[in-house]
């Protein structure tokens, strides 16, 4: 493979296009020590940090601690200050190093080699190890980070409920009972640990987070560890508070307790509002209301501001800075998506097709890159302003640099209030007239997912969808076409796609693949194969063609004034890494500011006094030095954008003269004639029927070379469907069943891709 080769193949999933990804691009590359050097650095202050945290009961890390709080304590910064450097400074600080190495190594952080599908770590990663439960598909490394959790909460309680024990025995005589001694010792521990286990809540909810890019987990898969944390979290939490409610109910003083804000010590009533938002927010996200109101879900998770400022106040400051590190990254990611969400972007086309599903095609500058496993968060502020939604791409970066397409399935109150809008529009259209009914104010997140395209890595890829779960692999099949017909690196040579739908003409959607033909040249090359099930008809529509045709309604066009926001945390490299330095640095000197002019000088002394000025010096970081960075990044995408217009618009000048664009619309009728096939030649469709994963993995592992060959599994659709082919997977890797070994020994590796929020 060739280092040109290589670098196509592992592009980012977004990088500027004025070389903002850093060293690398010209001359030598740097140095392989220099990227190891990187890589010990990153992983060894991560351990020390997991390190600090696990080991944190015990009485040699207790001492250790004192030591380090007795040494730096006299600083202008306190013991918030040596309590912030050992617990949330290494988190920021790999965040950092994190920036440089994406920077300065980006075909490496981006580049997958075939070789990588061989690596223990990668096959971890891949392999199924839990299907059926309430964690759904588990893979081996996810399993892993379970039960070191488990372990740690266990461990950590059960170290210190031994030592209260022990040290409610060394009390003289004071005037709680043991009973209540003990409750109140235990709510504290509970807190304490619950305390560390927030402070990875925000880690993987901090949708641009260079955390996540760094060891490509893309949000959706993230979403679900803020799901299992936050489920362990909230536990922890409630688990204090029943605790103390319970003692002051002995002791006979519940309502005076409740209603307690001390000013030395701990502040009861901020914990009573902070636990009462955490509350609001668990049991809406519990998965049956969350299913079934969506809304009230979204809207109580917004709470979280509540939560965590109350939070502050409660425990104040130095307690509050075990965990404000990843809460700091979470700040910064949100303030810049609310920067990228103000910009209303231009829909090119708004259409609804004929099975029901709406198409969105969004206008978007030729800096923003993706690849065809991404994913945006949408807004149209006609139906909510607060209410965000993920959908998959539909399109292919190769389909155009000025256009990203997705498709919706109407689900809900807001996806059907979304087509209706359209229909109308549509139907106003037809009937000559004009109206602002039609108007769809749309404002855009993202796009986020996989930092490389996984879809590139396999030789032999397995696609399997449920209803339109296919939206992704619309993207992924028009991508390897374009890049086969264009000559571009593209490892796929076998492609099996099983689709299950409910009906016939959910089938239609194959028609949204911008490449609609295959050419001589590219089936050449690419063993294509499209296996459709219908499960709800047992056989074919009486009318012809019905199946294979989607006459969908000409596309409403809506003006709103620009195109997409570059602004997002995946993009240009340059540019996020000095708004982190920027919104850090101005952090750390408005809190020396504080402590020196505020604090000191008027001698502020209570503790949620103190919480709160720590939260606000978090927030004027972010907002002012972090939000001048912002404002230059903005004018910096706008004038790209603005350079972008004018190539674009200066080299369809000879294009024009030369007849190009009349020699691209014929392509597909010359290639016709070369003997070329159409998508719709490649499937096949059988009716009131499932897909055999069983029969249909292994005759696709013998025919790709059975026991050498690694498969590539992707798969979209309910959970169902997802804990089906992760069973299949495991099997098959796992090679026995009943006792007999499979005759296709491939290994098979298995990765999810859909939303569950």
């Amino acid at each position: 493979m060739t280092p040109s080769m290589a670098q196509e193949r592992g592009e980012p999933l977004l990088q500027s296009g004025n070389g903002a990804a850093g060293g690398g691009a010209k001359g030598s590359p740097p140095p392989a020590l220099a990227r190891t050097v990187l890589k010990v650095l990153m992983w060894a202050v991560f351990l020390t940090w997991a390190a600090a945290i696990f080991f944190y009961p015990t009485k040699p890390a207790q001492a250790a601690f004192e030591g380090w709080m007795a040494a730096t304590k006299q600083s202008l910064f306190g013991i918030t200050g040596s309590i912030f450097l050992a617990f949330s400074a290494p988190i920021l600080i790999v965040a950092a190093l994190a920036y440089v190495y994406i920077s300065v190594f980006p075909s490496d952080h981006v580049h997958v080699e075939k070789n990588k599908l061989k690596t223990l770590c990668f096959r971890l990663w891949t392999f199924p190890v839990l299907v059926d439960g309430p964690f759904g598909v588990v893979s081996a490394v996810e399993f892993i980070g379970i039960v070191l959790f488990i372990v740690y909460v266990v461990y950590s309680m059960t170290y210190y409920a031994v030592e209260s024990v022990s040290l409610i025995s060394k009390f003289g005589q004071i005037s709680l009972t043991y009973s209540e001694l003990l409750l109140y010792i235990i709510g504290l521990r509970f807190g304490s640990v619950g305390l560390f286990c927030m402070a990875f809540l925000f880690l993987p909810v901090s949708r641009g987070s260079v955390l996540l890019r760094l060891i490509d987990i893309p949000f959706e898969h993230a979403t679900r560890y803020h799901v299992w944390l936050g489920h362990l979290t909230m536990a922890l939490f409630t688990l204090h508070g029943l605790c103390y409610v319970i003692a002051w109910s002995l002791e006979g003083n519940l309502l005076g307790e409740l209603a307690a804000w001390k000013e030395i010590g701990v502040a009861n009533l901020p914990g009573v509002i902070s636990l009462a938002a955490g509350l609001l927010m668990w049991v809406t996200s519990l998965h049956p209301v969350r299913k079934t109101y969506f809304e009230l879900f979204f809207y109580t998770h917004q709470l979280y501001i509540i939560f965590v400022v109350f939070l502050a106040f409660h425990v104040g400051d130095f307690v509050f800075s075990f965990s404000a590190g990843p809460i700091f990254l979470f700040m910064l990611d949100r303030f810049l998506r609310f920067w990228q969400s103000r910009a209303k972007v231009d829909i090119i086309s708004a259409s609804c097709r004929p099975c029901g599903t709406v198409e969105l095609v969004f206008s978007k500058p030729a800096s923003i890159r993706y690849n065809a496993l991404s994913f945006i968060f949408v807004q149209v502020r006609e139906l909510s302003f607060l209410e965000w939604h993920p959908f998959s791409v539909s399109s292919s970066p190769m389909d155009g640099r000025y256009h990203m397409s997705i498709l919706i399935k109407v689900l809900g109150s807001w996806t059907e209030k979304l087509r209706g809008i359209i229909t109308d529009a549509q139907e106003q259209g037809r009937n000559g007239s004009e109206s602002e009914t039609g108007r769809i104010t749309a404002c855009v997140e993202g796009p986020y997912g996989h930092e490389s395209p996984y879809h590139l890595m396999y030789e032999n890829l397995i696609l399997v969808a449920g209803g339109i779960g296919i939206s992704p692999f619309l993207a992924i099949l028009s991508d390897i076409i374009h890049r086969i017909e264009e000559g571009k690196p593209c490892m796929p040579k076998n492609v099996l796609v099983l689709w299950s739908v409910k009906k016939s003409n959910e089938l239609s959607l194959l028609s949204a693949v911008d490449a609609q033909f295959i050419s001589s040249s590219v089936s050449d090359k690419l063993h294509l194969d499209i296996q459709a099930f219908v499960t709800q008809e047992s056989q074919p529509p009486l009318e012809e063609g019905i199946v294979g045709d989607d006459q969908k309604a000409t596309g409403m066009f809506v003006k709103n004034g620009t195109t997409m926001s570059g602004l997002v945390g995946t993009g240009n490299n340059f540019w996020a890494g000095m708004y982190f330095a920027a919104s850090t640095l101005g952090f750390v000197l408005a809190y020396a500011l504080a402590q020196a002019y505020y604090v000191r000088r008027l001698n502020v002394f209570a503790w949620w006094h103190l919480g709160l000025v720590l939260v606000l010096c978090m927030a004027a970081g972010v907002a002012l030095p972090g939000g001048l960075v912002v404002l230059l990044w903005h004018l910096s995408e706008k004038r790209k954008a603005e350079d972008d217009r004018w190539d674009a618009a200066a080299a369809a000048v000879p294009r024009a003269q030369d007849g190009e664009e009349e020699a691209e619309q014929t392509t597909n009728g010359a290639d016709a004639a070369d003997g070329g096939v159409s998508l719709a030649a490649v499937k096949t469709t059988r009716y009131g029927c499932r897909p055999q994963f069983e029969a249909e993995f292994a005759a696709f592992a013998e025919k790709a070379g059975g026991g050498a060959a690694d498969v590539g599994v992707l798969v979209c659709g309910p959970p169902g469907l997802q804990a089906s082919v992760a069973r299949e997977c495991r099997s098959h890797n796992l090679g026995r069943r009943g006792g007999r070994r499979h005759r296709a020994g491939a290994v098979f590796h298995f990765n999810s891709h859909s939303f569950d929020l």
